[in-house]
């Protein structure tokens, strides 16, 4: 609100008002401020950052590269000086004529500089073009570095990013323009509202910064998302086994079990109704079946993979079978839900089980080779601080694995959010992917370190092989009919990555799907959207770029064509049946209890 100031500009009775009560409100929000960072919770400090040696190892090998060329360094470095004069000459001269106006070649599209004062205003202007000519040249330093190998140049430029995107101008106050503009407007009241949000968030999480990026209060599980109705059949220590109802008249005979990723929720595939693939597949008569996985605590810290296939996947086909009366199930796994399923066949294949009838992944990696954007995580110094955080507290907690999957796409997950959040002062969108994005879950300390250590940093499954509940598993046992479905900018699970390990799969029947998008999007998108495509290509002997350069582009999702597939794999058609049997009573509705558990901090 605005007001008119008194004579001599002396506040208004209105704005004196205002401004005590906003002071008032800054002094309680200091107040709990340092109350939480008093009580703040602690974690290895190896996860903050790499190896110093990794630094040093650049740098000596920069200073190896200046001494040997010269010429190199210095016409980097009068090419940057060159650079900064010049725009400081701009700036001044753009003060006496007061103003400047728009580049004539604003440069690459970057939506953090959408403000009109970025161009227009000679402050901004050059802090935007200081700031851009900084980046660059610091990521050129990067790439002019030779004397280092591929994996510690990946995770330099890594580092470097997350160094280059942390001093963005729009991060401060000082120099962003859409954020003192809102407090002028406010009067102050955007930034009273930013420390709130910013001391709200931190006491969620007990003294860690984790932004806040959906409005919490907007959704209930059950109520507003995850609403497919459905009963909880069978419980044990490691899930919940959810049958959802059928809505056609007739199923097909073999029924269908979803294995979601442990690492997030299950109800990603159960958000609003519109977007349900759970939803969906009911509506095209199957019989459908959904692991919900425990959220474990401290008291989880000896469970290793052997107990998630056990008590999860073995247990859940079997009680699935018991409760159809069939002797095959259909199955889907979804990225480390897909890279256990591919264990579970290994093992059924060993132990001459042919239960799986036909298997669906999505986004799953089996071959680590390549370990792509999440190098800089998987390298010894980030795993040993792991190591040492989940032998001090059982787990891993869900706010660290967030955190690494968030800097993935810090720009997006990180500093938009929180410039949103703090220095605008605006309450987080009402977005159910975003408050699924934000309802982690723990990793068993056990788990966590078999799966990093000899799945992604040995690649035994796909390699050696991986030695687990007295079998040694084998990537090339799988050869159940496959259908994989993968994304194109995922950047968790990157296609490539995905298709070397299914070319590794002795299966006779395989089905290869490239859709549009990323991990989620590409995964949840409903054919009414009419919004992301997908690529296929029937020869998979192909190499991963060859494959792609022959692919056969379709509009539209693959859910319609994965179906189709799925259908003929799923024998006759029968009476539609109820949720449950005498042997496995309705627990409870879905989305079930285990699915409200939250996270240990």
């Amino acid at each position: 609100m605005t007001t008119t100031q008194g004579e001599a500009g002396a506040l208004s009775s209105e704005q004196i008002r205002q401004l005590t009560e906003n002071l008032q409100r800054v002094e309680a929000l200091s107040k709990r401020l340092v109350e939480v960072m008093a009580t703040k919770t602690s974690h290895h400090h190896a996860l903050n950052g790499p190896d110093q040696q990794l630094f040093a190892r650049a740098a000596a090998a920069y200073w190896t590269e200046a001494i040997q060329n010269p010429a190199k360094i210095w016409e980097k470095q009068i090419e940057y000086w060159g650079e900064s004069v010049r725009h400081f000459a701009e700036a001044q001269q753009a003060l006496l004529k007061g103003r400047v106006p728009a580049p004539a070649d604003p440069g690459p599209h970057d939506p953090r500089f959408t403000n009109p004062l970025w161009d227009t205003h000679p402050y901004f202007n050059l802090v935007k073009k200081q700031y851009l000519a900084n980046a660059e040249t610091i990521r050129k330093a990067v790439e002019t570095i030779d004397d280092l190998d591929d994996r510690d140049k990946r995770r330099l430029s890594y580092f470097a990013d997350q160094i280059v995107d942390m001093m963005a101008p729009t991060n401060f106050l000082a120099t962003n323009p859409d954020a003192l503009e809102r407090a002028l407007e406010t009067e102050g009241e955007s930034l009273i509202m930013g420390l709130e949000n910013l001391v709200s968030d931190l006491e969620a999480n007990d003294g860690e910064l984790v932004v806040r990026l959906a409005d919490e209060s907007a959704f209930e599980l059950g109520g507003n998302i995850a609403t497919t109705p459905g009963d909880v059949v069978y419980r044990n220590r490691m899930m919940e086994l959810i049958q959802y109802k059928s809505v056609t008249d007739t199923v097909h005979e073999t029924p269908l079990l979803i294995f979601p990723p442990w690492i997030n929720k299950y109800y990603i595939l159960d958000l609003k109704a519109q977007n349900s693939l759970i939803k969906w597949i009911t509506e095209q008569g199957y019989t459908l079946f959904v692991v919900s996985w425990v959220n474990p605590d401290s008291t989880y810290s000896n469970t290793g993979l052997e107990d998630y296939i056990e008590d999860g996947y073995l247990a859940a086909l079997r009680e699935v079978k018991a409760i159809c009366d069939v002797e095959k199930v259909n199955v889907i796994g979804y990225c480390i839900g897909g890279t256990t399923l591919a264990l579970t066949l290994s093992l059924l294949k060993q132990r001459g089980d042919k239960t799986v009838n036909s298997a669906t992944f999505f986004t799953t990696l089996t071959d680590f080779s390549d370990h792509g954007e999440f190098t800089p995580f998987l390298s010894d110094d980030f795993i040993d601080a792991i190591d040492a955080e989940v032998d001090e507290r059982g787990i891993l907690r869900s706010y660290i694995m967030a955190r690494t999957f968030s800097f993935l796409r810090s720009r997006d997950l990180i500093y938009t959010p929180a410039i949103r959040s703090y220095m605008l002062g605006k309450t987080p969108p009402a977005f159910d992917l975003l408050y699924w994005n934000g309802d982690g879950t723990n990793l068993p300390g056990r788990m966590a370190h078999q799966y990093l250590r000899g799945l992604c940093q040995r690649n035994e499954f796909a390699e050696a092989g991986y030695e687990l509940m007295g079998h040694r598993l084998r990537l090339d046992d799988v050869d159940v009919p496959l259908c994989a479905i993968t994304c194109e900018s995922d950047h968790i699970a990157a296609w490539k990555d995905s298709y070397h390990g299914v070319q590794q799969m002795r299966s006779k029947d395989k089905t290869f799907i490239v859709s549009q998008s990323g991990h989620i999007a590409g995964i949840v998108n409903p054919p009414s959207k009419k919004k992301y495509g997908h690529y296929i290509n029937e020869d998979l002997s192909l190499s991963a770029a060859d494959w792609f350069s022959g692919a056969k582009f379709f509009e539209g999702s693959w859910w319609l064509r994965w179906e189709s597939w799925l259908a003929k794999r799923s024998g006759k058609q029968i009476e539609a049946r109820e949720t449950g049997d005498s042997e496995h009573p309705r627990l409870c509705p879905a989305p079930g209890t285990y699915v409200a558990a939250p996270a240990s901090r």
